[in-house]
């Protein structure tokens, strides 16, 4: 290998020159880390107030379920094409747009008095899925490059932790305020991000000059929208009925005609061969395991902690109750978010990926085999929290280090979504999986729970096949007029030394 040096987060060039203001870089990060939070804790705080919500609205269990899958279909389609959006016009330009239309979203959802209104608000939430590619995108573009993998880990591990917050805080906001207060408390975080943003963060001269690809956007559109709501919906619909099977035809038809739009156009909305590289592929393959994961212990653990005590097998806690075991996951995502970007600028992304699918698989693997004593229950969440901190830091840092900074917002977006995919498969398997078998009583049999767990394990070993598949480290030949990573991966940890 001639002419060959490892370099971490940055392709060849050096940053481009600012000229104005100089903007503080910690509170760049905390204004990008507020609205990273308030989207996910959107995401997830609204799950365990469904009965309330559906109670108080006077809808039925099926349409009700519209207030999550609405929010889901409107990330996936709009993430990619902000976030695109982001690296043509500007990352600071559409994060002030992805916030406003999240504070929007908000106030009409605390103010629905019908269903089809907060469903309205739902959708308008769910453009905020941008908000985690395109900080990352300002991270790259703002920070100094020795920050850059601690901080991405941080923003990157702060999504697991809103939505670990939003099941742990659900209880004790509808107990003791009202439904409404779920979006009206979030609204703040909001406001606070919003006004950051506008005044602490400077735009980014990095850009793509381009058009956005309308015909690939629309092909992409309609591909993820059938299939997350064959998904969603498939329980159901049936499993089997012509509506799912219908969806999952034309969803996996369009993701076919997707690519071949995008390998064809010449300013595509996501650039096929970055997804081919060796760096991102198995990033978004452990992407779309982990959102199974993450979802799957959302729902199984506080089923489990809610079903009676008289079963054998259950724990008998309330709501609020079983919120609070989901804690020590929480804590560890805090903790080991930022710990997985420390070790990314030492080692590289595979070592904490590796580390965090194989804690991932325990995390399933022990509760698999016996969930019978609380102790076991917490200590599954504990690994689970280290593994998606781990998980989740090393992904983004080890996409960002295989593509040049004008695709960052693209390349990151596709991550975002095949984590949502994940989290979509991961609720309806684990939802079918945990009904499939019932007791006399018609609650799930302690069996079904095994199962459930199993299915999550066996999902982890596959994220270890993946993440063992991922380059130690991204080598990047000198070259000062390129702004891409033209070298090649290499497997072993350590510092390469520029040869001839």
């Amino acid at each position: 290998m001639s002419s060959t040096i490892v370099q971490e987060h940055e392709a060849a060039p050096a940053r481009p020159v600012r000229s104005g203001r100089h903007a503080n870089t910690t509170l760049v990060v905390l204004f990008l880390s507020l609205g990273g939070l308030s989207f996910a804790l959107l995401q997830s705080l609204v799950a365990p107030a469904l009965p309330a919500i559906s109670t108080d609205l006077q809808a039925s269990v099926t349409d009700i379920s519209w207030v999550m899958t609405a929010y889901l279909l409107s990330a996936s389609v709009l993430t990619p094409i902000l976030a695109r959006l982001g690296d043509m016009q500007g990352k600071r330009k559409m994060m002030l747009v992805v916030l406003v239309l999240l504070a929007a979203g908000t106030v009409l959802a605390g103010l629905a008095t019908s269903l089809p209104v907060l469903v309205a608000g739902r959708v308008l939430q769910g453009a905020a899925g941008a908000i985690l590619p395109l900080s990352i995108g300002i991270v790259r573009d703002e920070l100094p490059k020795e920050r850059v993998s601690v901080t991405v880990g941080m923003l990157s591990a702060i999504s697991g932790i809103g939505a670990g917050l939003g099941i742990v805080l659900a209880g004790p906001i509808v107990d003791n305020l009202s439904w409404e207060w779920l979006f009206w408390l979030p609204l703040v975080l909001v406001a606070a991000a919003l006004v950051g943003v506008a005044f602490g963060v400077p735009e980014s001269p990095v850009r793509t000059p381009g058009r956005l690809d309308i015909v690939g956007t629309l092909v992409l559109s309609v591909s993820l929208i059938s299939l997350l709501l064959a998904i969603s919906k498939g329980r159901a619909w049936g499993w089997d009925s012509g509506q799912t099977l219908g969806m999952f035809a034309v969803g996996i038809v369009g993701l076919v005609a997707f690519v071949l739009v995008e390998l064809r156009v010449r300013e595509p909305l996501i650039d096929m061969r970055l997804l081919a590289r060796r760096g991102v592929w198995p990033a978004n393959a452990v992407g779309l395991a982990f959102g199974f994961l993450m979802f799957g212990t959302f729902l199984v653990v506080p089923t489990l902690l809610e079903m009676p005590e008289s079963t054998g097998y259950g724990f008998g806690r309330t709501i609020t109750q079983a919120g609070l075991f989901l804690l020590p996951t929480t804590l560890m995502l805090i903790v080991f978010g930022p710990v997985a970007g420390i070790l990314v600028r030492k080692y590289g992304a595979k070592l904490p990926m590796v580390l965090g699918t194989v804690a991932g698989t325990a995390a399933y693997a022990l509760p698999a085999l016996a969930h019978d004593q609380l102790w076991h229950i917490l200590a599954s969440g504990v690994l689970s929290g280290a593994a998606i901190g781990l998980v989740f830091a090393s992904m983004s840092n080890a996409i960002i280090a295989a593509v040049p900074a004008t695709h960052t917002g693209q390349a990151t977006s596709v991550n975002a979504i095949v984590r949502t995919v994940g989290g979509s498969i991961g609720t309806a398997v684990v939802a079918a999986v945990i009904a499939s078998g019932t007791t006399a009583q018609d609650i799930p049999s302690d069996h079904s729970f095994t199962l459930g767990f199993a299915v999550c394990a066996a999902v982890g070993v596959l994220a270890i096949a993946a993440a063992l598949a991922m380059p130690g480290r991204i080598v990047r030949r000198q070259d000062p007029t390129v702004d891409e990573p033209v070298g090649e991966p290499v497997d072993a940890p350590g510092t390469a030394v520029a040869g001839h």
